[in-house]
């Protein structure tokens, strides 16, 4: 029932969410092994809180690509890139920040955590609205 197109869509979430997840563990490992003295003061907690929130999206992510193989939405699409730019903007932002905070490359990527934030929250929203729109299978 889906065409080449919703095919790709499918297939780029997917693997972006596989490669975004693989991300999340390397993340994960630096967090709990880097020395301290490579780190900004608290930066062991903001690389935590990361990882932790890329998961969780990660997941959406991947939910995405699995709704998006079985049919055709341009709000499911909406949300799967939303919160591929949210994971991207606010993941970035606070390892920026835990790795140097007191850089000025690492506040300005630092400041688009917030924007980050606010587009996963959409895609949050976009997500719940594409599945009310879910017609039953069969």
């Amino acid at each position: 029932m889906t065409n080449e197109t919703d095919d790709r869509w499918s297939r780029a979430f997917l693997a972006c969410g596989a490669m975004l997840g693989l991300l999340t563990v390397a993340i994960g490992a630096l967090a709990a092994h880097l020395p301290d003295r490579l780190l900004a003061l608290g930066g062991r907690a903001l690389l935590h809180s990361a990882v932790e929130m890329q998961g969780w999206h990660v997941t959406a992510l991947l939910t995405c690509g699995l709704l998006a193989q079985r049919r055709r939405d341009w709000v499911l699409r909406l949300a799967g890139l939303g919160f591929l730019l949210g994971i991207a903007c606010f993941c970035a932002g606070v390892d920026a920040l835990a790795f140097a905070s007191g850089a000025g490359w690492a506040q300005a990527v630092g400041h688009a955590a917030p924007f980050g934030g606010s587009v996963l929250m959409l895609a949050w929203l976009l997500l719940a609205v594409a599945a009310l729109r879910l017609r039953p299978v069969g």
